[in-house]
């Protein structure tokens, strides 16, 4: 069956709020609204008002509401409507979600979901165009997903939603109206484990969500021109797949990093540091970095398309890590 990722992402929250009446929803325009892309609607008909929960414009508030929930035996998935907001309730998500559950001797459980559409491309300028993923996987106890595909999102979302620790899902705007095959019926991916979207020999291209595409896009270019790229998909950045990443990178023997967030202080950053420590004398060649620059997203199309990668800037990246 062939649905977009928005409506993949709604089957996943619509099944688990049907199996689990501790399931609910909560964050701004998700109820009579039905969420800005329209992911939600018609839930509050069918599931009602005190599940489907609208709020005024204050991440803090509903977020804090929400984690004391989740510390009560509910299953709290909020939205922030861009990823950009969690600036607001930086507290409650980084010094209580993430740390309740150790801090109380696992007394308490935070099974909670924070929803939140990333990225850029869209002309939304500074404010509502961040890719903000490395700033979660900075915080120990939160889980980092960012989904790339219609399958990988439904089944991601559903094992989120069932985990006991604090899940931060990351969603790209531009993803969200991909139309793609999923499988029939229920089914659960595994949080932690990486997809091998297109096997190579040469080469191995890490990276996730977005700019999955864009690198698959880019192995094409490459493989005409006799460069054999493995492309893997992250799409849990906490936990990290390290088995996967590790096998892929003993078979190429060369790497190179693909993300849209900023290069300062990037997951990517991360990666290379700890494939170098681990895997120094697997590598030919220095771990490469394809990211996003280092400046205040534009509002301005030319500019703003300039600011992230894109495949042509995947091919040069993997050309110059192999000396080509």
């Amino acid at each position: 069956m062939k649905i977009t990722v928005s409506k993949a992402i709604g089957q996943a929250l619509h099944e688990e709020m049907v199996r689990d009446p501790n399931v609910f929803i909560i964050g701004e325009d998700m109820g009579v609204m039905g969420n800005v892309f329209a992911i939600t609607k018609g839930f509050r008909d069918e599931f009602g008002a005190d599940r489907v929960i609208d709020t005024p414009i204050s991440e803090s508030g509903f977020t804090g509401i929400a984690v004391g929930a989740a510390m009560r035996g509910m299953r709290p998935v909020v939205e922030w409507m861009y990823d950009d907001f969690i600036t607001v309730c930086l507290d409650p998500v980084m010094n209580q979600a993430a740390k309740l559950r150790y801090m109380t001797g696992g007394q308490v459980k935070i099974p909670i979901v924070f929803r939140a559409p990333m990225g850029a491309g869209r002309r939304n300028a500074g404010q509502h165009s961040q890719c903000l993923e490395a700033l979660f996987t900075h915080i120990p106890g939160l889980k980092v997903v960012c989904p790339s595909t219609a399958a990988d999102a439904k089944g991601l979302l559903k094992a989120a939603i069932r985990d006991d620790d604090p899940v931060v899902f990351l969603e790209h705007k531009l993803l969200y109206a991909r139309k793609e095959e999923i499988p029939d019926g229920e089914y659960i991916i595994p949080l932690g484990k990486a997809d091998v979207k297109r096997p190579g020999k040469d080469v191995t291209i890490l990276t996730w969500s977005r700019q999955v595409y864009f690198a698959l896009e880019a192995a094409e270019t490459l493989a005409a021109e006799g460069i054999d790229a493995e492309v893997v998909d992250l799409r849990t950045l906490v936990p990290l797949d390290w088995e996967t990443v590790s096998a892929s990178i003993r078979k190429t023997h060369n790497v190179v990093v693909v993300e849209e967030g900023v290069k300062r202080g990037g997951v990517g950053a991360e990666l290379s540091a700890q494939i170098t420590e681990d895997l120094f004398d697997e590598l030919d060649a220095p771990v490469g970095r394809v990211a996003g620059l280092n400046v205040v997203s534009p509002f301005s199309p030319v500019l703003e398309d300039a600011e992230f990668p894109h495949p042509a800037d995947i091919v040069a990246g993997v050309k110059k890590t192999l000396g080509r």
